[in-house]
């Protein structure tokens, strides 16, 4: 079944991407929840006036997500969280964490565009990846330390 993604949906696509999915996910979940329409004739020529009106607005988006991304740099965040003795920490780090210490630093990176390569569940230093734009990814380093 293919599709228009009218919202960036994690795993599937970004907004405006025409994916192939299986059809009761489209019927059942992305068409539902509007982050989805079908992919017909009519549909595909409003997303593509659509992209084409707002091509100009795309290059001021990535411009200002690689601006974004070119100040994060090679920031080190420190994460503090209550560590038993063995070095597990009590629950996990999660990407709000991130986020909070992203903003701190004074840089607004939303909570969903922020993920993990492993699981961080004992103490040390591990990488997140930012995703601020379709074709911007950002490698942020942070340190999980004892609270």
């Amino acid at each position: 079944m293919e599709i228009i993604l009218k919202d960036d949906v994690k795993g599937v696509g970004f907004k405006n991407d025409i994916v192939s999915v299986k059809p009761g996910f489209g019927r059942n979940f992305l068409i539902p929840q509007g982050l989805a329409v079908l992919a017909n004739t009519s549909n595909k020529k409003v997303v593509a006036e659509n992209i084409r009106q707002a091509a100009h607005k795309a290059d001021k988006i990535k411009n200002d997500a690689q601006e974004l991304a070119n100040s994060i740099g090679e920031v080190m965040l420190e994460i503090p969280a209550k560590v038993g003795e063995t070095g597990k920490i009590f629950g996990s780090v999660t990407t709000l964490q991130v986020s909070d210490a992203l903003k701190a630093k004074g840089f607004d990176v939303d909570r969903k565009r922020i993920s993990f390569d492993q699981e961080v569940k004992t103490a040390g230093e591990y990488t997140a990846t930012l995703i601020l734009h379709k074709e911007v990814k950002h490698q942020v380093r942070f340190n999980v330390v004892a609270a």
